[in-house]
């Protein structure tokens, strides 16, 4: 495998752009040097807002078949590149091998999406003569393009989540500017040739690559930038919030996601799910499973096969076929997960399995008897921690599951309809997984949380609602 420091350049103003200050990207599993990419000013991204200034016109005036065919092509040319963006994804992130394939086909599946929606932005006529006195007057209303998107993505989908601003923005006729995570900027870039592969006009996608303290206020408080959409923590977006003014919010803030395990579940596809959903991509998963609420009939069974198949877990490197788990991002964040188990375990809790950290890797953990004042009971851990907690009943489950202040997906196993569908009622979060663990997802769903979970849908085409305003046309007819 070719391992040689090129230099990467970002997309700016249609051009592949170099900077005299670079970032090192640096592989988690060893800290080993992977490429450098170009280190933006403040100067650097006001250009590059100046110049997506006449993108917002060139993006406005794109036919929708051209709009069709550009994400189509871009869908092409990474299917045809899969493995190249595949590894890149593995190498410079937490995820393995097998984990990255998904997210490129992931990836190609939003594009395509995004150019089937495209044709898809209607309006509708509106009946002016519900007024008395308007009897004359006819007319309709449409959607068209805000204009400016800041898009600011996380690293743990360098790729796909990229997609799902860049993809629908592209689709609704907006101009966009995308700030990668400062850990993984490469799989944004390579993204990024694909589109200037597909022949997107110059101007309409830039791909800013810098640090967040030097660009990122420039970035999110420009008059000109008309839309923030941001995936990141609760912290970081109500920084955002405070500093953005009178634009769209779009945001995806995480979440301490809460499986219930009932006792007529089947105990193997709940356990096979959940352990899953808790541990894929190293626990860095907004959708990731983090507190599990068992019937107290079941609980010691349930345990006992969840501490078994998570025993089973094979963490190792990450572009190993056979690999299931591979480090956290940093050594740094592995850190803070060993902080936080560590503080739970002295106030009480029981390690069941894991709870060992090595450099970046840190060992699927698994906890009980969790105490209601330690950190773990209240935020998003991020990393691969799950707690199990039995309960005595669905309500009981209910009520803990909504006791933290996040909101974006619940789980419920059960066979019994009724209460799938009180759980549904009652479950405060933007989605509820029947008999699958929280980290379910397709790219054409609606997709965002309640609460500190979040502003807003993503998904692609609630993506292009928020993306676009509509607009009324009146026609007054003579009489």
């Amino acid at each position: 495998m070719n391992t040689s420091v090129k230099g990467r350049k970002m997309l700016v103003e249609g051009q592949w752009m170099e900077c005299e200050q670079v970032i090192e990207v640096r592989d988690p599993k060893n800290n080993s040097l992977i490429d450098t990419v170009p280190a933006a000013t403040a100067e650097d991204m006001r250009k590059a807002i100046e110049a997506a200034k006449e993108g917002v016109k060139i993006a406005a005036e794109m036919p929708v078949h051209e709009r069709i065919a550009v994400l189509n092509r871009a869908a092409d040319s990474i299917q045809r590149r899969s493995e190249e963006f595949a590894t890149m994804i593995a190498r410079e992130g937490s995820k393995t091998i097998r984990e990255a394939r998904k997210e490129v086909r992931r990836c190609v599946e939003t594009l395509r999406i995004s150019a089937e929606e495209a044709r898809r932005i209607h309006g509708e006529t509106i009946s002016f003569d519900q007024m008395p006195g308007s009897e004359n007057r006819i007319g309709y209303f449409y959607r068209f393009p805000i204009g400016l998107i800041a898009a600011i993505t996380p690293f743990n989908d360098p790729l796909n989540l990229v997609a799902h601003k860049v993809g629908p923005a592209i689709a609704s006729g907006n101009a966009i500017i995308v700030k990668p995570a400062e850990a993984t900027p490469i799989s944004a870039l390579l993204l990024a040739e694909a589109f200037d592969e597909a022949g997107l006009p110059p101007k309409v996608l830039s791909v800013i690559t810098g640090n967040v303290s030097e660009i990122g206020d420039v970035l999110i408080t420009h008059p000109d930038v008309r839309m923030i959409s941001f995936t990141g923590g609760l912290q970081a977006g109500q920084e955002i919030l405070s500093k953005a003014g009178l634009k769209k919010i779009g945001m995806e803030l995480g979440s301490n996601s809460p499986v219930i395990v009932l006792s007529d579940a089947d105990l193997d596809e709940a356990v096979e799910a959940n352990v899953s959903g808790a541990f894929w991509a190293a626990g860095q998963n907004c959708l990731g499973v983090q507190r599990i609420y068992v019937e107290e009939s079941i609980f010691q069974e349930f345990a006992a096969k969840f501490i078994e198949r998570t025993l089973q877990y094979r963490v190792g490197d990450k572009l190993s076929e056979l690999t299931d788990m591979g480090p956290m991002i940093s050594e740094r964040a592995a850190i803070r997960v060993e902080k936080w188990v560590n503080e739970a375990i002295e106030k009480g809790a029981t390690l069941l399995c894991g709870g060992r950290r090595d450099g970046a890797y840190y060992m699927p953990t698994v906890l009980t008897n969790l105490p209601s004042d330690c950190t773990l009971a209240e935020e998003e851990v991020f990393g691969p921690v799950v707690t199990l907690h039995p309960v005595s009943d669905l309500d009981a489950a209910i009520q803990q599951s909504n006791h933290v202040n996040f909101g974006l997906h619940a789980g419920i196993f059960t066979r019994d309809l009724d209460k799938a569908f009180k759980a549904i009622r009652h479950l405060d979060v933007g989605g509820v997984m029947v008999n699958d663990s929280t980290d379910y997802r397709i790219d054409g769903m609606p997709f965002g949380g309640v609460k500190g979970s979040g502003l807003g849908r993503e998904g692609v085409k609630f993506a292009i609602h928020e993306m676009t305003e509509p607009k009324v046309v009146c026609f007054k007819l003579s009489k």
